[in-house]
């Protein structure tokens, strides 16, 4: 009997480590709405990252769809001021989650305010990188939520959809020897006259190059490294009728990037396979906008870099 509990424990701990899914899952007791993503904000700027975006969207949501379901809805991006620049350095691809996300969500019904972020493990997936960075970063970020709110539930998301899709749509466009700086600048404003008409948004915008230069006092690997953060407020007010906790992947980073020893200028974004896999997304109409999102983005980038 001994045997059959001990085999019993240890198949119910492999299930539990299998059941780990892509996202942190942070659960504040706040009935008097005293937990705000103010306070989140300065809680990390706090303790060692950058908060690049802090956007409330009930508001938009009530403009252009008439109803939200929400008492907060927030998208915020941040970064590590240090870690982050490192990981860049090492890893070119890691600018689609530089910054990245968290969602910041509480329904109109309930108490309780919700924080969801990737996983180190998930990302590293996502940009295809061992994860001894990420970790450090995540582990920072992990104590500054448990330090301001000591008394949160902490869990995982359900286990994520196997997708075997490019989790990073990325494109090249090769320069052919024209100098780089005329080629970013027509190209970066290109880029930015598409997305209204594609009903996209550029909430944020990070000078990544900027940062690893300590503006222009130390050596980059990069002639230059720009991320956009973009969003359709369609995809995220659909998403988050059925999968709020999405709002980690929201808004979308573009990284636009060119090495120093490359005669080129490299795009990419993480494609909503990501959404689809990680949240398990299954209602169609969500499915839908997503999949539209990114056919629209990578038309965007096709005409710019054929």
């Amino acid at each position: 009997m001994k045997k059959i509990i001990i085999v019993a424990i240890a198949l119910l701990c492999a299930l539990s480590l299998q059941a780990q899914g892509d996202l942190h899952l942070i659960s504040v007791e706040n009935k008097d709405g005293a937990v705000t993503p103010l306070m989140i904000e300065d809680a990390l700027v706090a303790n060692g990252f950058a908060v690049d975006l802090n956007s409330e969207m009930n508001l938009p949501f009530n403009k252009q769809f008439k109803e939200t379901s929400f008492k907060v809805f927030t998208l915020m991006t941040f970064h590590h001021n240090t870690l982050a620049l490192e990981l860049v350095k090492k890893y070119p691809q890691a600018g689609v989650l530089t910054p990245m996300g968290i969602g910041i969500y509480q329904s109109k019904n309930e108490d309780t305010l919700h924080i969801s972020v990737l996983t180190a493990e998930a990302q590293g997936k996502i940009l295809d990188i061992e994860t001894s960075i990420l970790k450090k970063i995540e582990a920072e970020l992990l104590a500054v939520f448990k330090k301001s709110f000591p008394k949160a539930k902490f869990a995982y998301s359900e286990d994520s959809l196997k997708e075997s899709r490019q989790l990073v749509t990325r494109y090249e466009m090769d320069l052919d020897g024209e100098d780089w700086e005329d080629a970013k600048e027509e190209f970066e404003m290109t880029l930015e006259g598409e997305f209204e008409p594609f009903g996209f948004v550029m909430p944020s915008f990070l000078d990544l190059n900027e940062e690893l230069t300590q503006e222009g006092t130390v050596d980059s690997p990069y002639d230059f490294y720009d991320t956009y953060s973009i969003c359709k407020l369609k995809v995220i007010y659909t998403v988050a009728k059925s999968r709020p906790e999405a709002s980690a992947f929201a808004p979308c980073t573009t990284m636009v990037y060119k090495k120093k020893d490359e005669d080129k200028i490299v795009i990419g974004f993480p494609a909503v396979y990501n959404w689809l896999s990680s949240t398990k997304i299954k209602d169609k109409e969500a499915q839908a906008v997503l999949m539209k999102a990114q056919t629209d983005f990578e038309s965007i980038l096709i005409g710019l870099t054929e």
